[in-house]
């Protein structure tokens, strides 16, 4: 049977050999060079339908200072092929059919570790899931983005007799439209929905006994974009600008508004009646 003298020691040793230990592995950490990590801008865009949109990824900054060589970028939706650069050159032969003259990298960054794509024209089918795959003499890193589709507009505007009108050309899905005065108080509006063949909405909502000088807001919002349009009645027209807003669940339990992405300044002006 050991003694307490025997304990006592055994247990120094072993104390001294886990801090030893984690030592160690504090001064391997420090020195260690930073584990290669791929970026994204957004991993949840949401893209206005028929145009242009891009998929961003990419190596943080302090992973850009050297220099990448052998670079192979790999664009995956599910399983199906959207793009792939390697050898220095663009290896399009497995690419899937949609995505056929559709798809751009941009190679003056790849060696930087810039492997974002140019998806045009976007089409509801495209909605899903991407992952971006970067290989090179650093290692190899993927990140997923997911990629949401819509259809919206910036509402324009016009006054005439009291009456304000908002005109949305392209919105889906179907959105909700918020009158509110300049103190945030709901006004009555009427609004109507007409439907194109590609099932694309577009918006005219009247307000009623709007008095010049004065400054409303036209919301616009479904479960993907909010357009807030501001106007301001004078006698020479309606100016107005118009904020975009995309939904972004972080949670189940959370929705929040992020990246405000354009502000459009208008004047609209008054067509004699």
């Amino acid at each position: 049977m050991a003694s307490i003298g025997q304990i006592i020691f055994y247990s120094m040793v072993s104390l001294i050999v886990l801090f030893a230990t984690f030592i160690i592995l504090i001064v391997a950490l420090a020195f260690s060079k930073p584990a290669l990590e791929l970026m994204s801008s957004n991993t949840n865009p949401v893209a206005n339908l028929g145009e242009d949109q891009l998929l961003s990824c990419y190596l943080p900054r302090e992973a850009q200072t050297d220099g990448l060589r052998d670079v192979t970028v790999a664009w995956m939706k599910e399983e199906l092929r959207v793009y792939l650069y390697e050898n220095g050159a663009p290896a399009l032969g497995a690419q899937g059919s949609q995505f056929r003259g559709r798809t751009q990298l941009f190679p003056d960054a790849l060696s930087a570790g810039n492997g974002s794509l140019l998806l045009r024209s976007v089409r509801s089918s495209d909605e899903g899931q991407y992952t971006c795959s970067i290989s090179s003499s650093a290692g190899q890193r993927k990140v997923k983005i997911q990629l949401r589709t819509a259809a919206f507009s910036a509402p324009t505007f016009t006054f005439s007799k009291g009456i304000l009108t908002a005109e949305a050309s392209r919105w889906f899905p179907e959105p909700s439209v918020t009158w509110l005065d300049r103190s945030e108080n709901v006004l009555n509006a009427s609004t109507r929905f007409t439907t194109n063949s590609a099932g694309i909405l577009s918006i005219t909502s009247i307000l009623r006994s709007a008095n010049v000088s004065e400054s409303y807001s036209c919301r616009v919002e479904n479960n993907l974009v909010t357009a807030v349009a501001e106007a301001t009645v004078t006698g020479a027209g309606v100016s107005g600008r118009t904020y975009f807003t995309f939904n972004v669940a972080s949670s189940p339990l959370v929705s929040i508004y992020v990246n405000i992405i354009s502000s459009v300044l208008c004047i609209y002006y008054v067509t004699p009646t």
